[in-house]
Formats: structure tokens, sequence, C-alpha cells
């Protein structure tokens, strides 16, 4: 069964600058050896990193009028950073999966089941 696995964080996590360069580097390796890992168990087939909500663009089209707004679509405290496509036997094994993921420690994941 296909998952997307959401990743949320904090807008505070995205402050680089104040984070320490070798935790940096560590989270950042942790996080390669879980990919490398579910690439390996034929689990990971997709996924990525999105810049800051900050960056978005949000559009929408009401009674024909195009509609193109600066920033996210809803204020909130933590923010969508990425998110990966699993493919899991069941959600016991989607579960495990997410919770082995380095960003689970300072984050939220949302595993969301894709149509058949």
């Amino acid at each position: 069964m296909r998952y997307m696995m959401i990743h949320y964080l904090e807008d505070s996590v995205f402050e680089r600058e104040n984070m320490d360069e070798k935790a940096l580097d560590q989270f950042d390796a942790e996080i390669e050896a879980w990919d490398t890992e579910m690439d390996a168990r034929g689990i990971l087939v997709g996924g990525g990193r999105l810049r800051q909500a900050s960056a978005t663009t949000t559009v929408r089209v009401r009674e024909g009028e195009l509609l193109v707004t600066d920033g996210p679509f809803a204020e909130t405290k933590e923010q969508i950073a990425g998110y990966c496509i699993l493919e899991c036997a069941d959600l016991d094994e989607a579960i495990e999966v997410a919770s082995r993921h380095p960003t689970a420690k300072i984050g939220t994941f949302e595993l969301r089941p894709y149509w058949d």
C-alpha cells in the first residue's frame, strides 16, 4: 500500500543560523542513513524537501476569477517541510518506518494512504 508521509516542523527549526553546525551535520547524516535504508528495503519511492512557507504562492479560482496570493493558505506554527512516498505492506509498517525517521524527534508526520 502506498502512503504519503508528510513532514511538519515548527518555523523555528528552519532557522539554521541558530543551529550548531556539528549537530546539523549529524542530523543530515541520520536522514541520509534513513533514506539509504528505506531505498534498500524498497520502501522509499519518492519525496523531497520544501522551502519555507514564506516562499509559498497560493492559487484559487472563485467565480471564474483567478486569485493569486503570496504566502501559505493557512497560518500555523508548523509548516510542511517535505514529504516521502512510501510503499509499505500495511499501516503498521508505515508507522514503523515513520517512527524511525530522524525528523520524528523534532516534528510530526502525517501518514496518508493513496486512493487505489
